[in-house]
């Protein structure tokens, strides 16, 4: 397995476009996560790499349809 912690410009947001798309509700996710993980997600906050592996198993999708790389002013 892999660890993995992102510092900034993550965003979980097509994640949560992928719930929506297939009409799953957020709580489903704690099956497979903690609900202070899911918090973390809703806020952009680092999540270990086991957690996107996880979500990505129990979804049936590739890191890239959980999450995307915002980059920030300085960049």
């Amino acid at each position: 397995m892999f660890s993995v912690y992102f510092d900034m410009g993550i965003s979980y947001k097509p994640l949560f476009h992928l719930l929506i798309d297939r009409s799953i509700k957020r709580m489903e996710l704690t099956k497979v996560i903690s609900h202070p993980t899911l918090v973390k997600l809703d806020n952009n906050q680092p999540v270990d790499g086991k957690i996107i592996a996880k979500l990505c198993q129990h979804l049936g999708c590739q890191p890239g349809d959980i999450m995307e790389y915002v980059p920030e002013a300085n960049d």
